[in-house]
């Protein structure tokens, strides 16, 4: 990890990172060998990297918090458990229904979540926040699965 990005994330999300259900994801496995706690931190990191980088003007509370929160589903979806089908179409809604249950979210931050899975899912994103962390999901996922 990442020392620099991680300081930065527990600043703005210290709340986050201590929740209980948060830490829970710490059991379930997102991609490969990576737990959903583990994607959702290394998606964060690449997210900032990637503003950084492209100095992208950007709400940094906002894009940290929504990348945390964008895979917020709470279950194993390698389960064979029906609902857990097309999982990849439905994840985002119900992890945005759990982040508005335990956090305060801002409208970046619900949008972030809900639209992290476009183009799979038709919801659009909004906000240069989205499309960040919607990128970063995806290219921590084609490194976590190979």
């Amino acid at each position: 990890m990442n020392n620099k990005y991680m300081n930065i994330i527990q600043e703005e999300a210290s709340d986050i990172l201590s929740n209980e259900r948060v830490l829970s994801q710490k059991k379930f496995i997102q991609h490969g060998k990576t737990t959903t706690y583990e994607h959702t931190i290394n998606v964060t990191i690449t997210a900032l990297k990637i503003a950084n980088k492209l100095r992208i003007k950007y709400d940094r509370r906002s894009l940290i918090r929504g990348g945390l929160l964008h895979d917020y589903f709470l279950y194993d979806w390698h389960e064979n458990d029906k609902s857990h089908r097309l999982h990849g179409f439905h994840h985002a809604r119900r992890a945005l229904i759990n982040a508005r249950e335990d956090f305060e979210l801002n409208k970046i931050e619900e949008n972030i979540i809900d639209t992290h899975m476009f183009p799979l899912n038709l919801r659009f994103p909004k906000y240069r926040e989205s499309i960040i962390i919607g990128i970063a999901d995806k290219v921590c996922t084609i490194k976590e699965f190979f």
